[in-house]
């Protein structure tokens, strides 16, 4: 029993310690729950499942594209190959095979040379002349007999389409997927940089507006006990009411900027709450309010190197990959392209033998061939303004290179004044502190009036003040130095 309750004691201690820490975010924390549920990320990753599916797309275009077919056709007349019945003039087949007419099949008159006679009894020659002959035998070839009926067709295909030569239109449409797949990841990339700075800004806003905040406190503590021994100095007739009215102002407007402070820092809290996606009214501390991060300056920096690391950089270039290849694209009109294909094809009716109503078909297989000749120089000038995007592209990246130069070259500048300002914020301080001291020991001798005491320390919060923005300087400009080199790409 009693190892029971101990173990009970020691889980409820355990699940205490757990909930604790939940509530005291780290910087890392809270960078980490923004990057897992953040919207414009999950958006970027579906974009970048986006582009690996057109890639897959892509690489099909190598591949036979297979298509099946059928038709029905309903004809409401059927096909006849004669207007009236036909009467076909009856000969006699010669030895040699050949068509001829026998004497008593020609009902011609003949003249003692044994020569038939047409109608005027002109002789002609039957070889020549055959529309003068007078026919005495006829068939009959009925108009039934060349009526076919068509009017229900039904057909049915199967056939493939290969790609053999396409000027390689194929396969720079394939590379530039490949590419914009790349892209696409290094966009993700880019998205969780600028949202990890986000919450950066997001985190030392916090931070700043905390310090903010028990600096407000704290000053309307010091007025609260001026206030104090204003009223008992009133009271013993050493001090005046107007004194007394002084102090008051001043508590009050110590009041007034407590109550923005506060109102500041909750906003900011729910700010780095939606953007960490926790629920707008969570409770929480952040771990360095305290302010007690050592910033550590990156002397190290070799700014090729960093310009290469810059996600902009390897967009550029891809971009300049990709008007390569449109360049080749334009340069295929130039070429021939070759497809095969082959086909199965059945009807019916067929007329593979005679017109049978019944499913027939046969199989094709052939090569097609384009080549293009001349187009009023269409296909020069695609190749021309395609030359054009290159050079465009690369002065684009030369462009953009010139200027992350002179960004870093900036943030550099920009570090350096941020931790001269820390250093004499630190001085200040220190000053700002003596100086009340002194006013302090002043104002309890008499020595100095209560409007040098307030005074003194208005200076010393001031200097507070200026410290808190130093520190918070100190830290974000070090993380967009680390940005701009490239750096926060490697630390996720």
């Amino acid at each position: 029993m009693k190892k029971k309750i101990i173990l009970i004691v020691f889980s409820f201690l355990v699940q205490m310690n757990h909930l604790t820490a939940q509530n005291i975010l780290t910087l890392n924390d809270c960078r980490e729950m923004a990057l897992k549920n953040n919207k414009s990320i999950k958006i970027s990753e579906e974009r970048l499942l986006s582009a690996q599916e057109k890639r897959k797309i892509a690489f099909t275009n190598f591949l036979p594209n297979f298509q099946a077919s059928g038709t029905y056709l309903y004809n409401s007349k059927n096909l006849s190959l004669m207007a009236e019945d036909a009467l076909l003039p009856v000969g006699t087949m010669a030895p040699d095979g050949s068509f001829t007419l026998r004497p008593d099949q020609i009902g011609n008159q003949f003249d003692q040379y044994g020569r038939p006679l047409d109608r005027n009894g002109v002789p002609f020659n039957p070889a020549t002349n055959p529309e003068k002959i007078i026919f005495k035998d006829y068939a009959l070839l009925p108009k039934e007999a060349m009526e076919f009926d068509i009017q229900n067709i039904f057909t049915l295909g199967i056939g493939f389409t290969q790609p053999i030569f396409m000027g390689g239109k194929i396969l720079e449409l394939y590379r530039i997927s490949k590419i914009m797949e790349e892209m696409a990841k290094i966009q993700l990339d880019n998205s969780q940089v600028n949202l990890m700075v986000e919450v950066d800004e997001a985190y030392w806003r916090v931070v700043s507006l905390v310090n903010k905040y028990n600096l407000a406190k704290e000053y309307h503590q010091l007025l609260l006990k001026t206030s104090s021994n204003v009223e008992e100095m009133v009271n013993e007739g050493v001090a005046t009411k107007s004194d007394a009215l002084k102090v008051r102002v001043k508590l009050n407007e110590a009041e007034m900027t407590l109550s923005k402070a506060e109102n500041g820092l909750s906003l900011s809290k729910m700010l780095l709450c939606q953007i960490c996606s926790m629920p707008i009214d969570s409770e929480f501390t952040l771990s360095d309010e305290l302010l007690k991060q050592e910033v550590i300056l990156n002397n190290d920096i070799n700014i090729a190197s960093a310009l290469n690391n810059r996600t902009e950089t390897q967009l550029l270039d891809n971009l300049i990959e990709i008007s390569k290849s449109a360049e080749r694209i334009a340069f295929s009109k130039y070429l021939p392209n070759i497809v095969g294909t082959g086909n199965y094809l059945a009807t019916n009716p067929n007329t593979f033998n005679g017109l049978d109503k019944s499913f027939k078909g046969m199989f094709t297989i052939g090569l097609g061939l384009q080549v293009p000749i001349f187009h009023f120089g269409e296909n020069y000038r695609s190749v021309k303004t395609a030359k054009i995007g290159v050079r465009i592209a690369q002065l684009e990246k030369e462009e953009a290179l010139e200027k992350m130069e002179l960004q870093i070259n900036q943030m550099l500048f920009k570090v350096k004044e941020a931790n001269k300002q820390k250093i004499m914020a630190a001085n200040n301080i220190e000053k700002a502190k003596e100086n009340l001291e002194s006013a302090l020991i002043g104002f309890e001798s008499g020595v100095i009036t209560t409007s040098d005491l307030m005074e003194a320390q208005t200076a010393y919060i001031s200097a507070k003040s200026e410290e808190i923005d130093a520190e918070i300087n100190s830290i974000m400009t070090n993380v967009y130095l680390e940005k701009s080199l490239g750096n926060l790409n490697n630390r996720k």
